[in-house]
């Protein structure tokens, strides 16, 4: 079982680091990419299973040094604090340019239109990518610690 929670672990590092640092490239390219939240949901339920692993091996009674232990969950909240803030990234965007709701911006011409859409893009995918960086340190460390 420790094996298995170590090749997990190592596979949720190389998910989080590549989706972190796809993330960043298409936040500084201004792209949206199917392929960086492929990857960021991927890297969300490997840390699930990982942190899912880690209980039933502390459930067992294997004990890890409590930075280990604090170190592999807190991805977890990370995870939940950032899909929080994703989730109010369109309202805070309709909200800063004054819109009541999505259909005052379909009235828009649709150039302004676009602005809109990608700002509100680009606010999630940082959000997102940083969450995926954040969590590569954590799990790194959480490496580290054991």
């Amino acid at each position: 079982m420790k094996q298995v929670h170590l090749v997990v672990g190592v596979i949720t590092i190389v998910l989080s680091g590549v989706a972190g640092a796809w993330g960043a490239w298409c936040w500084l390219r201004v792209r949206n990419s199917v392929w960086f939240w492929r990857l960021l949901r991927a890297s969300q339920a490997a840390i699930v299973i990982e942190a899912a692993l880690g209980g039933i091996l502390i459930l067992l009674g294997h004990k890890s040094p409590g930075l280990h232990t604090l170190y592999g969950v807190l991805p977890l909240f990370v995870s939940f604090i950032a899909e929080q803030l994703r989730v109010s990234t369109a309202q805070m965007v309709l909200d800063k340019g004054g819109f009541e709701s999505a259909k005052d911006v379909g009235e828009l011409p649709e150039a302004e239109q676009q602005g809109i859409v990608v700002t509100i893009m680009r606010r999630e995918l940082g959000v997102m990518a940083l969450a995926a960086l954040v969590n590569l340190v954590l799990l790194a460390r959480a490496a580290m610690t054991h």
